[in-house]
């Protein structure tokens, strides 16, 4: 069953899908599976093996959504007394534990835009283990000499590609253009979707602007851009596309570890106190 259980595996993370692995990791007196029996969940709900069946199965499923949820290990202890049993319907009295662990094949990070500060960030973002992808419609900045750590470097118009682009849920978007026009039309095209992480560079005024634009024009929607993190980056008082590029990976980290805190009003994000994190 088992053999079952890797390819499984290895099909989701080939796809970019997250899976949780259950594990018994021990087992004492009369159980239902043995040490090893492995068990996968889907984020979708789909399973592919068992640990047993019965109750303590499902409250490790149970378990298992919320690993899912905050990207943390857990090892979920039982005691199969006679109660436990007889509510599972199963014969059995002894105590095992399961280990239950997120799997994620490494995050894809779009990065539009290959100036300095989208330079620097794929830099960064390829050394703390994330598959970078770099979209620039200029050919002198979107180039493998430029990007050998990329996993991929495109050459487009940036909502000309979008268009066509299948970009997993579980994908980080970055939006560092040059300029205003182009973040607007990254972001248009870029807010409906679902996305892990959807960050957008700029000044208070600037995202007010694009935030405005987007509204008035009926492109995207306040609680579609409520899901935008912009300003970007975490505030370490960032100035320099270099120093600017950690603000942003920092982030990006703290999101893959369930470490952020993410403001759910978009209204909220054009105020005043917004902080600005210099151009792209």
């Amino acid at each position: 069953m088992n053999h079952e259980i890797f390819a499984a595996i290895g099909e989701a993370l080939t796809r970019g899908e997250e899976v949780a692995l259950l594990t018994i990791v021990s087992s004492n007196g009369s159980t239902p599976q043995r040490v090893g029996a492995k068990m996968l969940l889907f984020a979708d709900g789909r399973t592919v093996g068992t640990i047993g069946g019965g109750c303590y199965e499902n409250d490790a499923l149970g378990k298992a959504r919320e690993a899912l949820r905050t990207r943390k290990a857990v090892t979920a202890k039982y005691d199969l007394n006679d109660d436990f049993a007889a509510e599972s319907g199963l014969v059995c009295g002894g105590q095992m534990e399961v280990f239950i662990e997120p799997l994620e094949a490494p995050p894809a990070l779009y990065v539009f835009g290959a100036g300095h500060v989208g330079y620097f960030l794929a830099r960064t973002a390829s050394d703390a283990g994330f598959e970078v992808h770099v979209v620039d419609d200029r050919a002198a900045f979107a180039n493998r000499e430029r990007f050998p750590f990329a996993a991929s470097v495109i050459v487009d118009d940036i909502p000309t590609w979008l268009s066509q682009a299948d970009i997993p849920p579980s994908a980080y978007a970055v939006i560092v253009t040059r300029g205003h026009r182009h973040d607007l039309d990254a972001l248009q095209a870029l807010a409906p979707r679902q996305l892990r992480y959807l960050g957008l560079i700029g000044s208070r005024a600037k995202v007010a602007r694009i935030y405005d634009q987007l509204l008035a024009s009926g492109a995207a929607t306040l609680e579609q851009l409520s899901g935008v993190h912009a300003p970007i980056g975490l505030d370490i008082g960032a100035v320099t596309p270099q120093e600017i590029a950690v603000s942003i990976a920092a982030e990006l980290i703290a999101i893959r570890r369930g470490r952020a805190r993410h403001i759910a009003d978009a209204s909220l994000r054009w105020m005043p106190r917004v902080k600005v994190t210099g151009p792209a």
